[in-house]
């Protein structure tokens, strides 16, 4: 078990901007860690944030510890959370930001590795698939315990979508992205459903919205979410807290929860050497399995597109 003493849960989060501080406000409202240490270049920012959520802990009567570090707290966490890099720019691709976040990430590999550092590492940090198999080639850690949030937000942002043109509460819908989190991700349609009915059996029984579902609107309704939030506040923040959240309790829980995730693949879909977004059981140990579902000719198309980008991007952050 990676998790170790659960009695002293203990998170790193690499960048205290506002996607690690919202990563560490989710953690703390749902009670999952009892100690949060910040890591940023930026060490005055860092120790104003920690001293901001500080305030909160003792507002809410909690027993916490929250404060700044060092790579050497690494080595006893249970988390390391990679938020480090800037915020993407509106009308900016995340694919746009790799040369910018492979700059950070050199600075950032080194110390890990060096602390001794066995947990878990969750990556967030745009483009999420390359810093995802990035991260995987140079830690040397269990491919499971390096994943990346790939295509869960994209997967969260689907199903409030069909929520709203399928008139049903979002959390009775079974939807997932696969690929990229990025303009090539895709939606496997013939695995959605509503409490367990296809969707083409749910439609045959609400005749009055048979007509809404357009499948080309959905996926540029889902594929537009990130950049209109940026263009109207400069960053997402509040979506991507909230999916790390639910990935540190499936981990603590052992949840065997089957979530899409960024993670390093090794034939699966006839891929490998790259990290994609699949679907995976997270449990206890981290990715405990990666699912390979039946995908269509169209989707495995799809599929294919994704991860030929994916490459071609990785080669260029590796220098070949």
């Amino acid at each position: 078990m990676h998790t170790g003493d659960l009695r002293t849960r203990k998170a790193v989060i690499i960048g205290a901007g506002r996607v690690g501080s919202h990563a560490a406000l989710c953690l703390m409202f749902q009670h999952l860690v009892n100690e949060i240490v910040f890591l940023d270049v930026n060490k005055e920012a860092a120790y104003a944030q920690a001293l901001d959520l500080d305030d909160l802990a003792s507002s809410l009567g909690d027993s916490f510890r929250i404060r700044v570090g060092d790579y050497s707290d690494c080595a006893d966490a249970h988390f390391v959370i990679l938020t480090a890099g800037r915020s993407r720019h509106p009308g900016e691709t995340r694919l746009q930001m790799l040369d910018g976040t492979v700059k950070v990430l050199k600075n950032i590999v080194g110390p890990i590795r060096e602390s001794g550092f066995h947990g878990i590492l969750i990556s967030v940090s745009n483009p999420a698939d390359i810093v995802t198999e990035y991260l995987y080639r140079n830690l040397n850690l269990p491919r499971g315990q390096i994943f990346g949030t790939g295509t869960a937000l994209d997967s969260a942002r689907l199903r409030r979508v069909l929520s709203e043109i399928l008139d049903v509460n979002s959390r009775q819908i079974q939807a997932f992205c696969m690929g990229e989190h990025g303009d090539s991700m895709f939606v496997p349609t013939s695995r959605i459903a509503v409490e367990g009915m296809a969707l083409r059996e749910y439609l045959s029984l609400r005749p009055d919205i048979v007509g809404r579902v357009d499948y080309d609107e959905v996926m540029k309704r889902v594929r537009e979410s990130g950049s209109t939030i940026v263009s109207g506040k400069g960053c997402t923040e509040f979506g991507i807290g909230s999916v790390i959240a639910t990935l540190v309790t499936a981990v603590l829980h052992d949840e065997k929860r089957v979530i899409p995730l960024s993670v390093h693949l090794d034939g699966e879909y006839g891929e490998s050497g790259i990290s994609v977004g699949v679907p995976c059981v997270i449990g206890d140990d981290g990715v405990e399995s990666v699912l390979e579902i039946d995908l269509s000719y169209e989707e495995r198309k799809a599929m294919r597109s994704s991860c030929s980008i994916i490459r071609e991007n990785l080669a260029h952050a590796l220098g070949e």
